[in-house]
C-alpha cells in the first residue's frame, strides 16, 4: 500500500473527505466533479487494473456538491484474478490518504420480487459468499482490531440521511440485503432461491470485501446497488451484462441527483 500511497500523496494539493466506489454503469458520475484531477489506474504504482467492461479505470479527485472527494471509476473484483487484498487496496489507499466515509454502489440482481429493474437499493447489510475475507492472515494493528464488529456494517446514520434526501426529491429508493458471490458466472435458478431462503434481497460480485476492509478501519460505508436486472430464474429472461450497462444508463439522472444530495450532509 506504501507505494501507491506516497504516489498519490505526491500528485494532489488537497486530501478527499469522502470518496465513492462506482459499479457497472455508474461510471458517468465521474463527469460531475468538479476541477477534477484525473490519474488513470495504470499510472499508479501497485494498482489493480480494471478490465471489467463498463469499469473505466480511473481515479478522480476533485469536488461535489462543495466536497472534497475522490471518485473511483471503476475497481477490481475476485473474478479478474486479483488477490482479495488487491481487491480492497483502493479503499485502504484512499481511507489512508483521508477520506473518512465512503459510498460504495454498485449493479445487482434482483431476488426480492418487489423489485424492478432500474430500483435503487439502500444496502442494510450484506452476506459474504465470496469465499474469502480481506483480513484473512496477520492482523494489521495499524489498520483496526483482529475482530472487527460489523453489526452496522452500513451506517445507520447515513442510511437515514439517504432516504431523507431520496424523499426530498421523490426518488424511490428502496432497503436490502446484498449477497456476495465470487462471479463471473451469474448465479442459478436454484442459488437464487437459496439466496432468498438466506435472506438476500440483492446479488452482486463485489463491494463487500471494501465495506470489512473500511469497517475494520472504523470508517463509515455508505452502500447503494443499482438492480440492473431481475436475476436468475426470477423472468424467464437470459442475463447478459450489456443489460446491466444500459440500465446504469437509465438510472443515472436519479442516481447523480441522490448521490450530489447526500453529499453535503456526509
Amino acid at each position: 500500500m506504501n507505494a501507491p500511497l506516497a504516489y498519490l500523496q505526491s500528485r494532489i494539493a488537497t486530501p478527499p473527505e469522502l470518496a465513492i466506489v462506482l459499479g457497472s454503469g455508474l461510471g458517468p458520475f465521474a463527469d460531475e466533479v468538479e476541477n477534477p484531477l484525473v490519474i488513470p489506474y495504470d499510472e499508479i504504482p501497485g494498482w489493480p487494473r480494471a478490465t471489467a467492461v463498463g469499469h473505466a479505470g480511473k481515479l478522480i479527485f476533485g469536488q461535489v456538491a462543495g466536497r472534497q472527494v475522490a471518485v473511483m471509476s471503476g475497481r477490481a473484483h475476485l473474478y479478474e484474478g486479483h488477490s482479495i487484498d488487491k481487491v480492497v487496496l483502493g479503499v485502504r489507499v484512499l481511507a489512508n490518504l483521508g477520506a473518512r466515509k465512503f459510498i460504495l454502489t454498485n449493479a445487482a440482481g434482483g431476488i426480492k420480487l418487489t423489485y424492478s429493474r432500474g430500483a435503487l437499493v439502500l444496502i442494510t447489510d450484506h452476506i459474504n459468499l465470496q469465499g474469502t475475507n480481506p483480513l484473512i492472515g496477520p492482523n494489521d494493528d495499524s489498520l483496526g482490531p483482529r475482530f472487527p464488529d460489523m453489526t452496522f456494517a452500513y451506517a445507520p446514520a447515513l442510511r437515514e440521511l439517504a432516504l431523507a434526501q431520496a424523499t426530498k426529491l421523490m426518488i424511490p429508493l428502496h432497503e436490502g440485503v446484498y449477497a456476495a458471490l465470487s462471479g463471473p458466472s451469474y448465479e442459478t435458478p436454484a442459488e437464487i432461491r437459496y439466496l432468498r431462503i438466506v435472506g438476500a434481497d440483492l446479488v452482486g460480485m463485489s463491494t463487500v470485501p471494501e465495506a470489512i476492509a473500511l469497517n475494520h478501519m472504523g470508517l463509515q460505508v455508505l452502500g447503494i446497488s443499482c438492480v440492473t436486472n431481475m436475476a436468475a430464474g426470477v423472468t424467464n429472461e437470459r442475463i447478459n451484462h450489456e443489460e446491466v450497462l444500459e440500465t446504469g444508463i437509465e438510472v443515472r439522472g436519479r442516481f447523480m441527483q441522490l448521490i450530489k444530495a447526500v453529499l453535503p450532509g456526509l
